[in-house]
């Protein structure tokens, strides 16, 4: 880890831990988070973790910058990464991988010399991390896709993307939480709720957690209130 602080704006500091976005990140990212908690208390506004960054939001009627930057120092000096004690939750999420709902999964497979079936295999095999949330709410970046399933984003985007599809852009998945446009690439399809305005958090995610995605067939999908209506072509 090396600790690197730019200001962005006149009460937000930007803590650059790491030039690479990695899965080793987050438990540093997570103990980091814990101390400044605590060395900032209620001079701190909002924290906002990232693959690499901590977007620090202070009171600056508060604190000056100069008394930010030292309680930054004081927060990260000798850290250690978080315990497995205190890593996020795992999450197992159910999805339908089915053309209909996941248009991409065919091309995919074909582009890297697999079968559908091996593709959803492999994109089961794995917990990826939850990076961060952004986008849309409730949209959780995670990694890292092996890198076989790697593929780049979509030339042009859809218009609009079902709630509940699951994607792959490059080394990332994702999983839609609300109807938005979008240009990952669809393998199928959750009906798990990931943003709901009257839980706590809001998002089912937070970063630090771990996903595990799970194929069911199309039946237990319906059965758990999924949306099979199929992905209309103009899309």
């Amino acid at each position: 880890m090396k600790l690197r602080i730019e200001t962005a704006a006149l009460d937000v500091l930007t803590l650059r831990l790491f030039d690479e976005m990695d899965e080793a990140n987050m438990p540093w990212l997570i103990a980091a988070g814990e101390r400044l908690h605590e060395h900032f208390a209620g001079a701190l506004i909002d924290l906002v973790p990232s693959y690499t960054t901590l977007m620090l939001h202070y009171n600056g009627l508060k604190l000056s910058e100069t008394e930010a930057l030292r309680r930054v120092q004081a927060a990260l000096n000798n850290l250690q990464p978080a315990s497995s004690a205190t890593q996020g939750q795992l999450h197992r999420i159910q999805v339908w991988y089915d053309p209909s709902v996941g248009p991409d999964l065919p091309r995919l497979a074909q582009l890297i010399g697999l079968s559908t079936d091996d593709v959803v295999k492999r994109h089961c095999a794995r917990d990826y991390s939850v990076f961060a949330l952004g986008f849309v709410p409730g949209f959780a970046y995670m990694g890292l896709v092996e890198p076989e399933l790697a593929a780049p984003r979509l030339s042009t985007p859809r218009k609009k993307v079902p709630a509940g599809s699951v994607g792959i852009a490059e080394r990332q998945t994702a999983i839609y939480p609300l109807v938005s446009p979008g240009g990952w690439n669809l393998l199928g399809r959750t009906a798990t709720r990931l943003f709901d305005p009257q839980r706590e958090d809001y998002s089912l995610f937070t970063p630090g957690d771990r996903v595990r995605f799970v194929a069911i067939d199309r039946d237990t999908f319906v059965g758990q209130g999924g949306d099979v209506t199929p992905m209309a072509t103009e899309q």
